[in-house]
């Protein structure tokens, strides 16, 4: 159930950013060609950008489709699989605490400062991507634990 709601959340965040940076780029590419273009387009697309690659991120990793090598886990059995799988599983999910915590630390370090082209955008919130999205792609490699323990084995 937990997982599904986090695969519904990630599914309709990813739509709304795509949706969002599409548009965005329309818009800022049609004013270009009229000859009146947006001060913050650029900024505001990367930034969109970036969130959608997190967040996608995430739902890719809770639908176990990121890059890997199954091949060296589907032939291994018993203990030394499930060791394979947990030792793969613990680096991940550390790699990504330490990208949260130092994610964390950048917001914190932009605390009074905002977006060149966006004074009234903090740059905190643009870049809270950073620790929200690995703290979401945590959550999805535990959330698909079992599944990546049980991937391989007999029905």
């Amino acid at each position: 159930m937990l997982r599904t709601g986090v695969r519904r959340f990630l599914e309709v965040a990813v739509l709304v950013l795509l949706a969002a940076l599409a548009v965005i780029v329309v818009v800022g590419v049609g004013f270009r060609k009229a000859g009146a273009a947006l001060v913050w387009y650029d900024e505001v697309a990367s930034i969109l950008l970036a969130w959608l690659t997190y967040y996608g991120a995430a739902l890719a990793a809770l639908r176990r489709a990121h890059i890997g090598v199954p091949t060296l886990t589907q032939r291994l059995t018993g203990r030394a699989r499930t060791a394979v799988v947990l030792l793969a599983e613990s680096a991940i999910i550390a790699f990504f605490a330490a990208v949260a915590w130092s994610g964390w630390q950048v917001v914190r370090v932009l605390g009074g400062t905002t977006l060149v082209s966006l004074p009234s955008v903090p740059a905190a919130l643009a870049q809270s991507v950073i620790p929200i999205g690995a703290v979401l792609f945590i959550i999805a490699q535990l959330l698909g634990l079992r599944d990546a323990l049980a991937e391989g084995e007999e029905p």
